[in-house]
């Protein structure tokens, strides 16, 4: 081999591997990110994302993508993240349903929610209220317990569907107060809302906004909400625990998860950059405006979160005897 060819090959390989190594080195993230939302446009999931990409974007550097991949109460979303290349590109925007309730309620679910994902922020809380047809003759949740034990299986609630955390809630409080109500489900809040008012069921578990709205209209009767604190929505309206059950202090979550074996860069930075978005008063403000409470955690404490709440929330499956084939 003569020398210019010589030259010209090790020019070429040196060049090759300096770009390898350029790519290998470049920062993260240098290229959009893609958050799949596993429901349909226009939802809770949808309204909280589109407050945080700005300031997210601004964060991270680069262009965030929202996809919607619905389906299955959002399995369909999920799966389709789990099984995404980890690389930090591709990420779940989640709530409890898809995360905790569906892994139980699925008799094979397509996917586990600790082996399939990298959790990498939780993003806010959704309390619920507890509340109830108008006309009850009931103002506190004590009051309604002791007329629903003075009335076994003259109650009905209403909920936004099977497996729910409507209807799951609503089988936690008969699991600890021992009250017998009948699960009315419905294909959404909506109609449920619908028939409470009108009085065909007598209670529900709802969130916070929507309830709240209610109750201030004067169509329902709030009698506690499920965070361990109050709600600046229901300020007069006292927590299931000030009630004196204890063991019902549960809420809704949202979180960002990633296909399992991202590497810790990626998710430490898409952490931190959640983090920075979240600490924005502006941004705290419009989400409890929505009814959703800024509540985040790390990867590692929104692990540790999920690990705790995956039993519980299968526990309310199993007590409630919901199961999707």
């Amino acid at each position: 081999m003569n020398k210019p060819i010589r030259i010209i090959r090790t020019f070429l390989l040196a060049t090759t591997l300096l770009f390898a190594l350029n790519i290998a080195q470049a920062a993260y993230p240098d290229k959009p990110i893609k958050i799949i939302i596993g429901f349909p446009a226009g939802g809770p999931l949808d309204a909280h994302i589109r407050l945080l990409i700005e300031k997210l974007q601004t964060s991270l550097g680069q262009t965030v993508i929202v996809d919607y991949k619905a389906g299955a109460g959002g399995a369909v979303g999920a799966q389709f993240v789990a099984q995404s290349p980890a690389d930090g590109y591709t990420v779940l925007l989640a709530n409890t349903g898809t995360m905790v309730i569906n892994p139980a309620i699925y008799t094979k679910s397509p996917y586990d929610t600790l082996k399939d994902f990298q959790p990498v922020a939780r993003t806010a809380q959704q309390p619920l209220a507890l509340i109830v047809n108008k006309d009850l003759p009931v103002n506190t949740l004590k009051e309604f317990v002791a007329y629903a034990k003075a009335n076994p299986g003259m109650l009905n609630y209403g909920s936004a569907g099977n497996g729910g955390i409507s209807h799951l809630v609503p089988e936690m409080l008969k699991s600890e107060t021992g009250i017998f109500l009948v699960h009315i489900p419905f294909k959404g809040s909506a109609p449920a809302f619908t028939d409470l008012i009108a009085g065909h069921v007598q209670f529900m578990a709802e969130s916070v906004p929507q309830a709240a709205n209610y109750a201030k209209q004067g169509k329902v009767k709030a009698l506690a909400v499920t965070s361990a604190k109050r709600n600046p929505a229901l300020p007069n309206t006292p927590t299931v625990i000030e009630t004196g059950v204890a063991n019902l202090d549960v809420v809704g979550f949202y979180g960002i998860l990633a296909p399992k074996g991202t590497p810790a860069e990626a998710v430490n930075k898409l952490s931190q950059a959640f983090k920075e978005t979240l600490e924005n008063p502006e941004i705290q403000k419009k989400m409890i405006d929505q009814g959703a409470d800024p509540a985040f955690l790390n990867a590692d404490q929104f692990t540790k979160f999920l690990t705790a709440e995956m039993p519980r929330w299968a526990k309310a499956v199993k007590q409630a005897g919901a199961k999707v084939d």
